[in-house]
């Protein structure tokens, strides 16, 4: 299909070109840039003379949503920098299972909050007395949706406990959620926080439970809330580190994070109790206002994830989570964020001289092959609580203009507290401390260096020829094997595509040469 980068469209241009095979051709960057992709080898013969698209058409009208009586509200058009577009605002409740489909010429707009199903409680078998229903909603590929400016930042999506999404896109089209500022062609390499996030609930242990107190006994009684929500506070957690909320992935989540109460704040992505039934690949968090993505609690596992230009943390980890991520970019924009990762536990998790932490599950991250860009205002990587992290066949680049250094336990490691914090096969190009001396010394194979990254993030000589020297499948099956290298993305091979390009946005702050703009909206025919 032809992708569009700001507002042009090859037409018949295509068929002058097709001889050249099926390659991407394309630059990055915005305002005008041009991608050519999926040309075809043997078109179909054009009419005399070929027409030539001029942008996005708006639909007529907004579709049905199958097999229930919820209802898209046509809500007339919007115009942009790639056309005029039909707004479809998606219904506040999704009550029953239905698919929202990709449609031409169409966005959907989030009007405030929208929730998919209604809490369905801790248990599977509903013993809780809880009488929610099970939504299913599927999000077809190449569908954009946006929060509405109207609402001041505080437009997102809810997928609560016991129902899930399905928003698969795919490499030539990603899902798009964006704010209206980037509809219209007002968002910067600046902006933030125009909307909320996605967030995603369920059953999966968590630590900090609202009710005050630490249950060990029975985890179903252990729930939390949804942090920066005000009314109708969702909860999420329970017994079934299995759980599944769904699958997302090739999703692109723009310009989001908003703080909707004093301290309480929504990311990119936002789990809370999710389980390791739930699919997370391909997913990029684009200038969110906060994290690039937090877990609260449950058993998550994500691969293929990057996090560009977040304001606060580019990975939070709290609440007990037992995290496994593999092949993760960070970079984030210069003197802008907090740290490339933060872990936290509950408080309870500290303990006190030889005491053992008492507050369970405790927080438990493992992040393997990954390349932390890490030019923010504090340091790269941060326990707090009793927290254990394991970081494996990465790099992290800490620059000496940038306050921090690579690794900071808050004195939280060792005096009895159990926590770990352990480094294999990591080049830590970044001033060093006592902490990261001892993280250093837990694990094997680190070297401090100099990095030979290039566009913040591919390899070069130094991290494609690092050998690891630890099997991170010994610590979960999830992790791919047999890799020869650290850091997140390989030298590319001839003939071979980073796993970066073609489904991510480009920008100021790094270009994956993907063709479309973070300031841009694809246009399919």
């Amino acid at each position: 299909m032809t992708n569009l980068s700001r507002s042009l469209i090859i037409g018949s241009s295509v068929l002058a070109l097709a001889a050249c095979g099926p390659e991407s051709i394309g630059s990055p960057g915005s305002n005008g840039d041009i991608n050519i992709g999926d040309i075809i080898t043997n078109p179909t013969p054009a009419p005399t003379p070929a027409p030539t698209p001029t942008g996005s058409v708006a639909a007529a009208d907004c579709p049905t949503l199958p097999g229930t009586s919820d209802v898209l509200v046509d809500s007339g058009t919007i115009s942009g920098p790639e056309g005029e577009w039909r707004v479809c605002t998606l219904p506040s409740l999704f009550s029953a299972s239905t698919t929202l489909p990709y449609q031409a010429g169409t966005l959907y707009r989030m009007s405030g909050r929208v929730d998919v199903g209604v809490d369905d409680g801790p248990t599977v078998d509903n013993s809780d007395n809880v009488t929610g229903t099970l939504v299913e909603l599927i999000i077809e590929p190449g569908v954009i949706l946006y929060g509405e400016a109207n609402f001041s930042g505080a437009s997102y999506m809810v997928v609560n406990r016991g129902s899930k999404i399905f928003a698969d896109g795919t490499a030539a089209r990603p899902i798009i959620w964006t704010g209206e500022d980037d509809i219209t062609g007002n968002a910067t390499s600046t902006t933030s926080g125009l909307w909320g996030g996605l967030v995603l609930l369920g059953r999966a242990p968590v630590a900090d439970c609202f009710a005050g107190g630490i249950n060990q006994t029975d985890q179903t009684k252990c729930e939390m809330r949804v942090e920066g929500i005000a009314n109708n506070i969702p909860f999420f957690g329970g017994d079934t580190p299995t759980d599944s909320s769904g699958s997302v992935t090739y999703n692109q989540i723009r310009y989001s994070g908003y703080t909707l109460d004093l301290g309480g704040e929504l990311q990119s992505l936002t789990l809370g109790g999710v389980g390791s039934g739930t699919n997370l690949d391909y997913i990029q968090s684009y200038n969110s206002s906060d994290d690039g993505t937090e877990f609260f609690g449950g058993h998550v596992n994500m691969k293929h994830f990057v996090a560009v230009g977040a304001e606060d943390d580019s990975i939070d980890v709290d609440s007990g989570v037992q995290a496994n991520l593999q092949h993760v970019v960070v970079v984030q924009r210069d003197n802008v964020g907090d740290r490339a990762l933060e872990s936290d536990s509950p408080p309870d998790d500290k303990g006190t001289g030889t005491t053992i932490p008492n507050a369970l599950p405790r927080s438990k991250t493992t992040i393997s092959n990954f390349s932390f860009w890490a030019t923010g205002t504090n340091d790269a990587a941060e326990s707090r609580g009793a927290s254990d992290i394991t970081l494996a066949n990465g790099v992290i680049y800490k620059p000496s203009s940038a306050n921090g250094v690579c690794v900071d336990d808050n004195d939280n490691i060792g005096g009895g507290r159990g926590a770990e914090q352990i480094l294999y096969s990591v080049l830590l190009d970044c001033a060093t401390n006592s902490d990261t001396d001892e993280a250093i010394a837990a694990g094997s194979g680190n070297t401090e260096g100099t990095n030979t990254l290039s566009d913040k993030y591919i390899n070069g000589a130094t991290e494609q020829t690092y050998t690891p020297v630890y099997d991170v499948s010994s610590l979960s099956s999830f992790f791919d094997t047999g890799l020869t290298y650290i850091g997140a993305v390989p030298t590319p091979a001839a003939g071979v595509t980073p796993w970066t390009r073609g489904w991510t946005c480009d920008s100021t702050t790094v270009s994956f040469g993907s063709g479309l703009s973070c300031q841009a909206l694809p246009v399919y025919n």
